[in-house]
This record gives structure tokens, C-alpha cells and sequence, in this order.
């Protein structure tokens, strides 16, 4: 029998918040920003484990109503006080120069150092992460503590930076389903020394990728890793006439801290994305927050454009902008967990599972229930600590199996996990007593979804 779990299973395994951490590890470090080498290093890390289709888009391009910014590129920057001591160095930490700063060398005083610098006066022992990618400037970032203490001298300041026309870059990876209908799932690659912002996205997409290259799945999926923004509405702008493919979505950031989890709703509301994420939520055994969609946030934004309005939603732990370590220093390797990447990891693959499994079947004693206890039905399902849930499960499935209500619309209706009441139904198609309703797939896609369980295969 297959029971639909199969590819579930696999894709979660013990370790795999483990794996997904020593990937934000070796990432980490990495000094990004929406264009230059950082970028292409990071695709290239991704790359060790998928294969990843990179595309660079020239300078100058024009994307809707923005066009690809020059290239920013950055090999060093310092303070130096009199002394000829680095008071601040971006070696030490690439969150202490904003990003895009343009080139700079010169002798300044303290007064006008101070118009050159970001600091967090709430929390001060904490770096901002600061950004000035459409307007030249530049400026360092730094402790608050640290500036308070600085003398009254003369400073000298370094900006080794180039800005220069060259590309924006952004990779992809396409898993090959049995259909072209598509399951984005994008995350942001342009946040320099940020672990949860978004080192742990990208760390995430990039295992489950790695994980489902082996498996044979009705969906294709597309792994998106682009700059903030400028990312997203470059590959929409290059991908206009393919975008109908797309059924479902979701922009995955900040998932390695111990928060919610967090949903946002496509701009649509009642997408089957909306749904399948809502239900996987509210039975991750947490106090999951849905949220309806606002344009403002991360790319949903873009994806659910008027002009698109794909069934795109975000994933998140936290809220982003919510929490004190947000854009700040303080979002660093210790504030992640393999624990909490594994939980958001078995959360998306739980949505995956919903959409692969999703399906209608048919009761075939629809005349008052069938007699279950002679067929040895009751506890078949589970231990004794959830045998009544299994039979109420059984109750549900059978009685609203008329070929109308998926199988996520029972979940829904029973207040059930999606995976148990998947279960039931193959048990009990198994006894004889449920038909796969022979106009099932046609209903559920026309919902969004699909009902042909995966299975495993040699390759893509």
C-alpha cells in the first residue's frame, strides 16, 4: 500500500536541522548585497548542492519601472583614529558599512564623521544593518557605545568600494514535476551577516531542494534565490509569459528563530496555498499568527503585484520588523537553532505534502456507515493515546467522501491533521471502502491542488 507519506518521510529526516545550520554557517560570513561578487559567491555555495542556474542581468536593463542598478562591490573599509588604531573595521563585521556606500578616502573631523554614521541609541551595543541602494552615499555603521566614547580628533576614513555598471545575478532551480504547473519558492539573497534575515531561508530552500532532486512529484517546483525587490521583479519581468505555471507560492524568511510560526496571506486571501499553510500551522502544536496580506513586507509584495496577483504567500517564524534582533547585529549564529530551522523545514514540507496529496474520493457504502468494527477498522490507525482521533477520522472521511470535499476540506471540517486524515483514506480504500472519485483530479486542481502521491525515483 502506498500511504501517501512517502515522500513526507523522506524529505524529514533527524538531522536535517543540523544540515540546514552548517549551511547559514558557511554562509554566513559572506558580505552581500542586491549586486556584486557576495552574490555570486552565495549562489555559488548553493550550487555545491543543487544545480543551480545562475542568470545576470546587465546594468541599465530595463524591469518595469525599475531598471538593474550599477554593481556594488567591496573589498575594505576603517575608521582610524590619530593613534592609527582601526576604531572600526569591516573585517570585523560586514554589517559595520552600509551597503552601496561609494568610495571614499579622507581625513575627517569627529563632528563630520557623525553625519557619516548609523547607531541603534536603544540598543547600544548593537550594529544596524543599513542600505542606500538608489542614492549614493556612504556611511558606517556601529555600536552607539562606540561612537559615544570616540575623542574629539581627527579621524581617517576608508571606503574601498567600487560602483560600476556590471549585473544584477540571481539563481534558480527547477525540479521537474509530472506536470508544469509550479510551486515557487523564493528566498532573498542580498542580507550580508543577517543568520535568520536571511541566511536561514536561503539555507532552508536550498536543502529541500537538495532533498527532493531524488523524488518524482506531480508539481514542478521552482527554487528561487534573488536580491530583495529588484530580485523578484527582475525574474518577473524576465518570466512574464510563463508566470501562469504558477499555483502556489511561498517567500520563505526568517526561519530559524523560535518564534510563531508566521503566516501572510497571498493578496487573493483564499488561495489553496492560504489554506494549506493555515491548517499545517494551527496542527504544528505552537500559536501559529495568520495574517491577511499588506504590500509590506518582502517579495509576496512583487509576486502579488495587481498585475500578477499570484497565490504567493510568506512563511516566517518570527514577524519580520517585530522582533529586537531584526536587522542588527544581534541576528548572528546564536540567535538560530537547528531545532527551529527543523521545525520551519518540517512545516513546508508539510504544505508540500497537503498539495502533492490533496484528493477526492467517493464512500462506496454511502447508505449509513459501514459496519467498521467487523472489519477490524477501529485503533487500525495510530496508538491507543490518539486511537480516538483516528476514529473519528474514519467517521469524517466516510461520511463526507461524495465525491464533492477533498481531503483537505475534511481536515478542515474535522479539525484534523491533513497527514491523518490522508492515512484513513488510503486504509480504508484499501477495506473496499472508498474509490478515488474518477473526476477527483479535475476538482482539486481547479482549487489549486493535485491528487497523485509521489513516489520515489532514480533522478529529477
Amino acid at each position: 500500500m502506498n500511504d501517501g507519506q512517502y515522500l513526507f518521510e523522506q524529505l524529514v529526516t533527524a538531522d536535517i536541522g543540523e544540515e540546514i545550520l552548517a549551511f547559514v554557517a558557511e554562509i554566513y560570513p559572506i558580505c552581500r548585497s542586491i549586486t556584486g561578487h557576495g552574490v555570486r559567491e552565495t549562489l555559488r555555495a548553493i550550487g555545491e548542492h543543487i544545480k543551480l542556474e545562475v542568470h545576470e542581468v546587465p546594468t541599465g536593463t530595463q524591469v518595469f519601472d525599475w531598471g538593474i542598478p550599477r554593481e556594488w562591490n567591496i573589498r575594505d573599509a576603517y575608521i582610524r583614529n590619530e593613534r592609527g588604531e582601526k576604531i572600526l573595521d569591516l573585517a570585523r563585521s560586514n554589517l559595520h558599512i552600509m551597503s552601496y556606500s561609494v568610495p571614499v578616502r579622507q581625513r575627517i573631523s569627529l563632528e563630520e564623521l557623525k553625519q557619516h554614521v548609523y547607531t541603534l541609541p536603544d540598543q547600544p551595543d548593537l550594529i544596524p544593518y543599513r542600505t542606500s541602494y538608489y542614492a549614493e552615499n556612504w556611511a558606517f555603521c556601529m555600536p552607539h557605545r562606540l561612537l559615544e566614547g570616540l575623542a574629539d580628533e581627527t579621524y581617517e576614513v576608508v571606503i574601498d568600494s567600487t560602483l560600476a555598471d556590471g549585473h544584477l545575478t540571481y539563481g534558480e532551480y527547477l525540479h521537474r514535476g509530472e506536470i508544469e504547473d509550479e510551486f515557487l519558492l523564493s528566498a532573498h539573497v542580498c542580507h550580508p551577516s543577517l543568520a535568520n534575515d536571511n541566511c536561514s531561508g536561503v539555507a532552508l530552500l536550498t536543502h529541500l531542494a537538495k532533498r527532493m532532486a531524488g523524488f518524482r512529484t506531480r508539481y514542478s517546483y521552482r527554487f528561487l534565490f534573488a536580491p530583495g525587490t529588484i530580485g523578484a521583479i527582475t525574474w518577473l519581468a524576465r518570466n512574464e509569459d510563463h508566470v501562469r505555471h504558477i499555483k502556489h507560492g511561498l517567500v520563505v524568511s526568517m526561519v530559524g528563530d523560535g518564534g510563531g510560526p508566521t503566516y501572510k496571506k497571498s493578496r487573493r486571501g483564499d488561495a489553496k496555498i492560504d489554506r494549506v499553510l493555515t491548517h499545517c500551522l494551527r496542527h504544528c502544536g505552537l500559536t501559529p499568527a495568520i495574517l491577511e496580506f499588506s504590500p509590506y513586507g518582502y517579495d509576496e509584495r512583487q509576486f502579488c503585484s495587481p498585475g500578477f496577483n499570484l497565490p504567493v504567500g510568506l512563511f516566517q517564524r518570527s514577524q519580520f520588523g517585530q522582533i529586537p534582533q531584526y536587522h542588527t547585529s544581534a541576528d548572528n549564529l546564536d540567535f538560530i537553532g537547528a531545532d527551529h530551522l527543523a521545525l520551519s523545514y518540517h512545516l513546508i514540507a508539510s504544505a508540500i505534502e497537503v498539495v502533492e496529496n490533496d484528493a477526492v474520493y467517493r464512500n462506496m457504502v454511502a447508505r449509513c456507515e459501514p459496519q467498521l468494527g467487523r472489519r477490524r477498522l477501529y485503533g487500525i490507525i495510530g496508538g491507543d493515546k490518539d486511537a480516538a482521533a483516528a476514529n473519528m477520522a474514519m467517521l469524517w472521511v466516510l461520511n463526507l467522501s461524495d465525491g464533492q470535499h477533498s481531503l483537505l476540506d475534511i481536515a478542515e471540517k474535522a479539525q484534523l491533521p491533513f497527514s491523518m486524515i490522508r492515512r484513513t483514506a488510503l486504509v480504508l480504500q484499501d477495506h473496499g471502502l472508498l474509490t478515488m472519485d474518477e473526476a477527483s483530479e479535475k476538482k482539486v486542481s481547479q482549487s489549486g491542488g493535485d491528487c497523485v502521491p509521489a513516489t520515489r525515483s532514480s533522478g529529477n
